[in-house]
């Protein structure tokens, strides 16, 4: 099937990979000149394990094809993948400027029947948007051509995202009518394990599963998070608790780490613009509102912690930072809480030095120039006479601690660790001070961020 996708950002990078290793003739589309240019030299702008093996692949094979003129990728195209970028707007409403730039020139260029897919995730209501935009330029154009709007939201996790596309829990599609089905079971029939795997439904149902999933997840978080801080307060163990709720077959254990917070380009917008789509309609997201507020809380539990161990003055003291990523096997910074911390630490005269094993770039932009931080190639290079190491994220490299090392390298015997990967007992035995996330009940002196000096 010959397939346009629009948008060579992460999800339509690796939606359209993925569909052109399936067997299909795809154009990736993109606006931006100097990203097709390198991505037809191979160059991938964003780090996603197996993606770069993927692309060149399928171009060498001429199944793939990058372009900036959209009628390039309609020329053929029998369906067209809409896949750009919506970030939030002052309010958390998303912004839906691109995909309906899109869905202007889609009208343009259109020439044949054409099923066009909404990838993006989207507030409800943007396909009967897309679909009014499209038939307002064939209007003006005079041009009478066939076509339907469909959701095909996308359930892909950074880190694992082409894993999640050939192996998908579902393939969630919202139609109002029976000939993109059939299309549509066409294209993913290779991904389709069992009947189960193709839930259709109609098209505000789809654009909203997309929200109510990730607002789930970021629910889970959010509670674990508050049941953390409890924990730390009343001296149980967060982990404990974890495995006894999550062994409850109505709950699970997906989603019930404590952590720093949730980041990334998903969980925060999804939730905020659930919480505004509630607004719009008269139907205010209370639970939403505390989860969204729990997390921007959460992003500074470690700071406090740091503060609280030190002092608010941290002028003069220089920390290790190892994890710039929201998580581990990305390379995006967005939302991610270790940004939050290193301004904080920052504003209060800290200095930092960072390593991440695929985010210092990205970092590096977000947060531009700044004094009294400073990147490095390699973790270890990190610690030399640091009064502590802060873990941010939990890369696999970061999990087997020598306690030894550290505390060869370091100027202090502390670590704080935001993702609770270490084994506190084994720290303490090793004469650290080791501060975690809801794991008071077994610090001993530490509790509590209190130190016996």
């Amino acid at each position: 099937m010959n397939v346009c996708v629009v948008g060579s950002g992460y999800v339509g990078l690796v939606t359209g990979s993925c569909l052109a290793e399936m067997g299909n003739r795809v154009w990736c589309v993109d606006r931006n000149q100097s990203k097709i240019e390198k991505l037809r030299q191979g160059v991938i702008p964003i780090y996603e394990p197996g993606l770069e093996e993927l692309v060149r692949r399928n171009v060498q094979e001429k199944r793939l094809s990058f372009s900036a003129m959209l009628q390039d990728g309609l020329a053929e195209a029998t369906v067209c993948i809409i896949a750009v970028g919506t970030p939030p707007l002052d309010d958390g409403s998303a912004d839906l400027a691109d995909v309906l730039a899109v869905a202007k020139e889609i009208g343009v260029y259109i020439h044949k029947y054409l099923l066009v897919v909404t990838k993006s995730t989207v507030p409800v209501g943007t396909a009967r948007q897309i679909k009014s935009v499209i038939l307002e330029q064939l209007v003006q154009q005079k041009k009478a051509v066939d076509f339907d709007v469909v959701s095909n939201p996308e359930f892909l996790k950074e880190g694992a995202a082409i894993e999640d596309f050939m192996e998908p829990d579902r393939i969630v599609i919202g139609v109002d009518s029976q000939r993109p089905v059939e299309i549509l079971r066409q294209l993913y029939e290779p991904l389709i394990n069992t009947q189960q795997s193709l839930v259709l439904m109609d098209t505000v149902s789809a654009e909203l599963t997309k929200y109510a999933a990730n607002a789930m997840l970021a629910t889970r978080i959010s509670f674990m998070n508050e049941i953390a801080r409890l924990c730390d307060q009343v001296g149980a163990d967060v982990a404990q608790v974890r495995v006894g709720m999550g062994m409850d077959s109505r709950i699970g254990m997906p989603f019930l780490h404590a952590g720093p917070g949730y980041g990334g380009s998903c969980f925060p917008k999804d939730v905020k613009e659930l919480i505004q789509a509630g607004e719009r309609h008269g139907s205010p997201m209370q639970l939403l509102q505390a989860v969204d507020e729990v997390n921007e809380q959460q992003k500074k539990y470690l700071v406090n912690l740091v503060v609280r161990r030190f002092s608010e003055d941290l002028s003069g003291f220089h920390f290790a930072l190892w994890g710039l990523a929201f998580k581990p096997q990305t390379d995006d910074v967005r939302e991610s809480p270790a940004l939050v911390l290193i301004r904080e630490l920052l504003s209060r005269g800290a200095s930092i030095t960072a390593y991440d094993p695929a985010a210092l770039e990205p970092a590096k932009i977000m947060l531009g120039p700044v004094d009294r931080l400073f990147y490095v190639s390699d973790m270890l290079e990190a610690l030399p006479g640091k009064d502590a190491l802060i873990l941010l994220t939990e890369w696999r490299q970061f999990r087997q601690m020598e306690w030894t090392l550290l505390g060869d390298l370091l100027k202090r015997k502390i670590v704080f660790d935001g993702r609770n990967i270490y084994d506190p007992i084994a720290a303490k035995a090793a004469g650290f001070e080791y501060y975690c996330i809801g794991r008071g009940c077994i610090l001993g002196d530490y509790v509590n961020g209190s130190v016996k000096e």
